[in-house]
């Protein structure tokens, strides 16, 4: 898989209710009772600019919710079949109050997800309920990283704008535009962070930060370093 961005989220719990059973029944081979399951929900991202000067348009919540629809969760990042704990059986872009930097309307991606309960998994769900178990990481695919001071694509090429910089006036920001795919969501304890030294790595490569005898430029360098939290974006064989 390409182009991988990956991004911290919260959980919640939800109730079993008649409906909620009938969309979780569409995912299974053989009907489940409301006994047989424990519910949660996944606030898994919304169309703020976030920390990292990146958003997901409303537009992308919407592309992004059916790509979610029936994918796994899981323990951890460890992509194995017993690692595998619930799945996500509905998805909906839900508005908010307020309005985003990006001059929308605040909006939340949430996807709704069930677990079978079972003897192996009983401490998870005990965890998740007492709030232990809250953190998790999303993975989906964009195609388009835009500049909103040039509205250059950086997946194809750097433009010269840092994010959180103001450009005449406007703050600079990237917009993550046409979603290709969702892959995975895991429990996590803390959400993974890029390597060190790497900047604006939407194309997949690599982009180093040059040396610099200059000391103010490298201290400003590092501090623009230290807000690149949340996502990744790294380039991984195969699909």
């Amino acid at each position: 898989m390409k182009n991988v961005i990956t991004k911290g989220a919260k959980l919640s719990g939800l109730p079993v209710t008649e409906a909620e059973l009938e969309l979780i029944n569409k995912q299974t081979l053989e009907p489940l009772a409301a006994e047989q399951v424990f519910t949660f929900k996944i606030a898994v991202c919304d169309n703020e600019v976030d920390r990292d000067f990146e958003v997901f348009p409303r537009a992308t919540l919407e592309k992004m919710a059916p790509m979610f629809v029936g994918r796994t969760i899981m323990k951890d990042h460890q992509a194995k079949a017993d690692n595998q704990v619930a799945r996500i059986y509905a998805t909906e872009a839900v508005d908010g109050t307020g309005t985003t930097k990006n001059e929308e309307t605040y909006a939340q991606l949430v996807a709704r997800c069930y677990m079978v309960k079972t003897d192996s998994n009983a401490d998870l769900i005990t965890e998740i309920q007492a709030g232990i178990k809250r953190e998790v990481s999303v993975g989906c695919g964009i195609g388009k990283a835009v500049c909103s001071v040039c509205g250059t694509d950086n997946r194809e090429g750097y433009c010269k704008h840092w994010g959180g910089r103001e450009y005449d006036g406007k703050q600079c920001y990237f917009k993550l535009e046409n979603p290709i795919d969702a892959y995975e969501v895991s429990f996590v304890a803390v959400p993974a962070q890029p390597a060190a030294g790497v900047t604006k790595n939407y194309t997949g490569e690599e982009q180093k930060i040059e040396e610099t005898e200059n000391t103010e430029q490298k201290d400003l360098i590092e501090a623009e370093l230290g807000i690149i939290k949340s996502f990744i974006f790294s380039e991984k064989e195969g699909e």
